[in-house]
């Protein structure tokens, strides 16, 4: 690679890096929520935007940021939650169906007003990662991509900025799980020292599951991979240890830059009706998923920050550090995620298939009466 272009794109990734420091600092000043996560991704979305081209962040840091929440979220795996999670699967397929069959509702009239096809409309409402979704649809015909993005980065802002303040607000109260005040993403602060020898098995295995996870195509592989694997390797009484909070607040930061430069409000066309139509559909979502989170309260003897961080339309990452943070539940949050990952990821797609054709053929039956 040309010498000038090494330069440029160094400069480009040490500027963001200076803004995310200072966003996350401000953040953290400000006692706002989150702040190593939206700090940084508001510093760099701004950064980002006034100087176009001027900010770069490798996929690689992302990753690593990544892998690190992942072994975090693993090590909440234990064998009486992965038990647990067991006991929940029925209930976990009927909130998942549930919060699918209102993304639908939503999409319907969403596709009315922006005078876009209802299939594009419903995949920039489907509450899975953004990964997955922009990928399932580049493989729909008649789906407009760039429509899906805008619609599923605006619920993401919405998601990951409003969730942490209104699970940290009084309308929710204290925790009720008995998790340490902070969050084991903070508060198992652990002693340098103690990370040894354990620690490198650790890496090794959670780097290791990352890349062959990716290899093989496995949905939020750099995320799912470590977190499984760390939770197999925990189960065999082998203990992981807990990581200093610096370290996880850098793998935050690390996230946090890469969702920041994903974000380009200037690229959209007709931006006043897509913008609104898109966080009009975003709350509408969340305010399905704050309902069902009601009525999954009071099924099941859980708080009501965890019961809307396991079922709010955010990516696994971003709700795991989430209920680190706040203390809550992390394997429950953990598990209704990893559920709805992996039903939107393998079921969704062959059921918008025959979905979409049975549309295809009402259309064709109507035309022709």
């Amino acid at each position: 690679m040309d010498e000038r272009v090494i330069r440029t794109r160094f400069s480009g990734i040490a500027r963001a890096l200076v803004a995310a420091i200072i966003g996350g600092i401000a953040f953290k000043l400000l006692h706002l929520p989150i702040p190593w996560l939206l700090g940084p991704m508001f510093a760099v979305l701004l950064g980002s935007n006034t100087f176009e081209g001027r900010f770069a962040w490798p996929g690689q840091l992302r990753n690593a940021g990544m892998i690190v929440v992942g072994y975090a979220i693993g090590l909440a795996m234990t064998a009486s939650a992965l038990k647990e999670m067991a006991y929940q699967l029925p209930m976990m397929l009927l909130m998942t169906l549930l919060l699918l069959l209102w993304c639908a509702c939503i999409a319907y009239p969403v596709s009315r007003l922006a005078e876009i096809d209802y299939k594009t409309s419903l995949l920039g409402s489907i509450p899975g990662g953004l990964t997955q979704v922009l990928v399932l649809a580049e493989e729909t015909d008649g789906v407009n991509l760039t429509v899906v993005t805008v619609t599923q980065v605006i619920r993401l802002i919405l998601i990951i900025t409003s969730v942490p303040l209104l699970v940290t607000s009084p309308l929710f109260g204290p925790m009720h799980e008995g998790a340490p005040a902070g969050g084991p993403l903070s508060a198992v602060s652990a002693d340098w020292s103690g990370l040894l020898p354990n620690m490198l098995v650790y890496a090794l295995v959670s780097v290791g599951c990352a890349v062959l996870g990716n290899k093989i195509k496995f949905p939020t592989a750099f995320l799912l991979g470590p977190a499984i694997g760390t939770a197999v390797l925990q189960l065999t009484g082998f203990p992981g240890p807990a990581l200093p909070s610096f370290i996880l607040y850098a793998a935050q930061l690390l996230i946090g830059v890469h969702v920041g430069l994903m974000l380009k409000p200037g690229r959209l066309t007709h931006k006043l009706r897509t913008i609104s139509l898109a966080a009009g559909s975003g709350l509408l979502l969340l305010l399905g998923a704050w309902g069902l989170s009601v009525l999954l309260a009071k099924l099941r003897p859980i708080s009501g920050a965890t019961g809307l961080l396991s079922l709010a339309p955010g990516g696994m990452d971003q709700m795991g550090i989430i209920a680190h943070e706040i203390g809550a539940d992390l394997s429950m949050v953990a598990g209704y995620q990893l559920f709805r990952t992996f039903f939107i990821f393998f079921a969704v797609p062959p059921l918008l298939k025959i979905m979409f054709r049975y549309h295809r053929k009402s259309v064709k039956r109507r035309e022709s009466q």
